[in-house]
């Protein structure tokens, strides 16, 4: 099965390759270092390293806990982080700066992972959430490099188009050394697709370690007076195209009951940035960007974070947080950022990336989900008015995020098994 799928790979490469020149019309960093997709790269990292593979931004945020804990723990050892998208590689370098290495993973092509392995030869491989590439794991099984997969979840949907290659999946699946699943519902579909039982422990979600540096809330209180102490923000975070338009029109009828609403908007893709600016000049909104640089003024209306790593910062400057991803089939995004911070927390009904996550919040009293537009204009209405009931609604979530920690110390625990 794997080599019908390496095949198709290599028939589809070609489109592959155009795909990203596509890309890289509208995000120029997608024509920036092509060789390292084919694992031309050049080692720099000695003779112990540990390989972390995230996938892009998400997955770099939830890395980071272990990122730390490996550079304070094991300074024998280098630590290389791969990405797949140029957000994911512009995440890694504000995080980390010059304390790991960065290139591009490979494609999962036989000569590309060869290469690839060939210059890092990796001590340990650690994957982050539901990469599941046959070939990689393959020649990591077959170099005997301990490849984990770590803080790892399936979706429903996932588990549907892994069914249906089932054989393939259970031969990768059967190259993984150690499986540490966020919950006993993924570690039961990594079950349903022929993983070991005896490989697959229940660790629980790296998200809940992310901890809240006193510097942020120092930052957002500036950032807070630039927007202005005395009026309602809404921030609407992670916004995907086709759900700018509708939270827009609940702007406008928001603004009905509170005049000086002022909304942050952050796309997720920074080649969306421009378009979504536009968009909001279109729709005749005193629109302010990030990128300018300069404070909003009581007549800015819409303010857009065309940055990239500060939807952090945004959540916690602002009285209301919505997550996107999610009033669009996308799958939502992570809403333990928000409400770790304390901020309350909304999202559409499309969260099959963060079920587990969001039925913890919802059964708290720490998010709101609603099936479309008019839900949440009543459910940011309701939140706007009352602060009590805001403040109520993200001490839950505090709450929620504190109780669940202890992923990390699990992890760890794992990883020293293998080195």
């Amino acid at each position: 099965m794997r080599k019908l799928y390496t095949l198709l790979l290599y028939l589809l490469a070609p489109l592959v390759i155009v795909r990203l020149a596509w890309r890289s019309i509208r995000a120029p960093d997608y024509r920036r270092r092509w060789p390292e997709r084919f694992g031309a790269i050049e080692p720099t990292l000695g003779e112990r390293v540990i390989w972390i593979h995230a996938v892009s931004v998400g997955e770099v945020q939830a890395a980071e806990p272990v990122v730390h804990a490996l550079l304070e723990q094991r300074p024998d050892y280098s630590v290389l982080i791969t990405t797949v998208t140029p957000t994911g590689s512009a995440r890694v370098t504000a995080l980390f700066g010059n304390d790991v290495a960065h290139v591009y993973a490979p494609y999962d092509l036989p000569g590309a992972v060869s290469r690839f392995l060939e210059r890092v030869r990796p001590q340990l491989a650690v994957i982050m959430e539901t990469e599941l590439w046959p070939n990689l794991f393959h020649a990591c099984q077959c170099r005997s490099v301990p490849l984990l997969l770590v803080n790892a979840r399936l979706s429903e949907r996932s588990v549907a188009g892994y069914r249906r290659v089932r054989s393939l999946a259970g031969q990768t699946l059967s190259a993984v050394t150690e499986i540490a699943a966020q919950s006993e519902l993924d570690a039961g579909r990594f079950r349903s697709l022929g993983a070991d039982e005896h490989s697959i422990t229940v660790t629980g979600n790296l998200k809940f370690e992310q901890r809240t540096p006193p510097s942020l809330l120092e930052r957002a209180e500036v950032l807070r007076r630039d927007w202005g102490v005395g009026r309602t923000v809404w921030v609407a975070g992670s916004t995907h195209e086709g759900e700018d338009e509708l939270l827009l029109d609940v702007f406008r009828q928001l603004r009905e009951q509170f005049s000086d609403c002022l909304l942050v908007l952050v796309p997720r893709h920074p080649e969306r940035f421009e378009s979504v600016a536009e968009l909001c000049r279109q729709r005749h909104y005193n629109t302010l960007l990030r990128s300018e640089g300069v404070p909003c003024t009581p007549a800015t209306e819409v303010f857009v974070g065309d940055s990239m790593g500060e939807l952090s910062l945004f959540y916690a400057a602002s009285d209301v947080a919505f997550v996107g991803g999610s009033l669009v089939r996308h799958g939502g995004h992570n809403l333990l950022e928000p409400a770790a911070l304390g901020v309350p927390v909304v999202t559409g009904p499309h969260v099959f990336n963060f079920v587990e996550i969001c039925e913890l919040l919802q059964q708290a009293g720490a998010c709101e989900m609603v099936e479309d537009a008019g839900g949440l204009l009543r459910t940011l209405s309701l939140w706007l008015e009352d602060a009590n009931e805001r403040h109520r609604v993200g001490q839950c979530g505090r709450e929620v995020v504190e109780k669940n920690r202890g992923a990390l110390q699990s992890l760890m625990a794992m990883i020293d098994r293998h080195l």
